[in-house]
C-alpha cells in the first residue's frame, strides 16, 4: 500500500461531468471494501435541492462553497483514519485550495474520458445545468482538462465497463 494512503486512506476521484466517477467510485469502494461518497449526491441531501436548483436559485460560486464545506467534512473523516473512495463533482478540482487539501489527504486520480463518451452519457440529463448549451459544454470540457491534470494520478477511460477502470487504479499499486 501507498505509505500515504496509510496515513490519510482517501482516493479522491475527478474529472468531467459523465466521466464515470461515481460509477467507478461506487466499484472501487466495493472491490477495497472502503466507504464511497458521491459529492453531489451529498450536496442535493443536505441542502435539499438539486445542483441545478442551487445554480438557478443561488448561483455557480454559491454552490462551489458549498461544494468546498462538504468536501472537508470528508477530508476531515479522512484524517481521521476513515477510508473512502470519494467522487468529487467536475468543478471541485478547479479550486486550488481543495487540489491543496486533496493532495495532502489522501491520492487524486483523474478519470479521462473522450468527450464523445462524455457527450453521449450526458446527452437527455436534464440536471447538468452546464450541459445544457453543447458548444459551451465542449469548451468547458476543453478548459478543464489542465486542471484535471493536476491530480497525481490519470487514468484514461475508454470503455463503459466500470471494472476496466477499477483494474486500471489497481494496477496503479496504490492499495
Amino acid at each position: 500500500m501507498l505509505l500515504k494512503l496509510k496515513r490519510t486512506p482517501g482516493i479522491y476521484l475527478v474529472g468531467f461531468m459523465g466521466c464515470g466517477k461515481s460509477t467507478i467510485g461506487r466499484a472501487l469502494a466495493d472491490h477495497v471494501g472502503w466507504t464511497f461518497v458521491d459529492l453531489d449526491e451529498e450536496i442535493e441531501r443536505s441542502q435539499g435541492l438539486a445542483i441545478s436548483a442551487i445554480f438557478e436559485q443561488q448561483s455557480e460560486a454559491a454552490f462551489r462553497a458549498i461544494e468546498s464545506a462538504k468536501l472537508r467534512e470528508h477530508v476531515k473523516q479522512v484524517d481521521s483514519g476513515r477510508p473512502f473512495v470519494i467522487a468529487l463533482g467536475g468543478g471541485a478540482f478547479l479550486s486550488q485550495d481543495n487540489v491543496n487539501v486533496l493532495t495532502r489527504s489522501g491520492v487524486t486520480i483523474w478519470l479521462d474520458c473522450p468527450f464523445e463518451m462524455v457527450a453521449r452519457r450526458v446527452a437527455n440529463q436534464n440536471h447538468r445545468p452546464l450541459a445544457r448549451d453543447p458548444r459551451k459544454f465542449r469548451e468547458l470540457y476543453e478548459s478543464r482538462r489542465e486542471s484535471y491534470g493536476r491530480a497525481e494520478y490519470h487514468i484514461d477511460v475508454t470503455s463503459d465497463d466500470a471494472a476496466v477502470a477499477v483494474r486500471d487504479i489497481m494496477a496503479l499499486s496504490l492499495l
